[in-house]
């Protein structure tokens, strides 16, 4: 399956990896190379990570990774990765 990264994923992402980067840069990329990595493994099982907890449509899934929740889609061809989040934050 084709993995779609959405504006709405990218932004907030940008934010999280600019004040993780303000402590060491290191840590940024790793996160984001971790992340990036993980998102990928939904191509070959896009129903790995559970029903998302914020939408009563089971094709809306949530990747936790490192503290975060990473709201994806998964339709007939494609998985659109929509937000990501801290947990207290929603």
């Amino acid at each position: 399956m084709k993995i779609i990264i959405e504006i709405s994923f990218s932004d907030p992402l940008f934010k999280i990896l600019t004040t993780i980067a303000k402590d060491k840069k290191s840590a940024s990329k790793k996160f984001n190379k971790d992340l990036k990595d993980k998102i990928k493994l939904l191509s070959k099982s896009p129903f790995m990570c559970r029903p998302s907890i914020y939408f009563e449509d089971k094709k809306y899934r949530d990747l936790i990774f490192k503290g975060y929740t990473i709201i994806y889609k998964v339709e007939d061809e494609e998985i659109k990765v929509l937000d990501i989040f801290k947990w207290q934050d929603r």
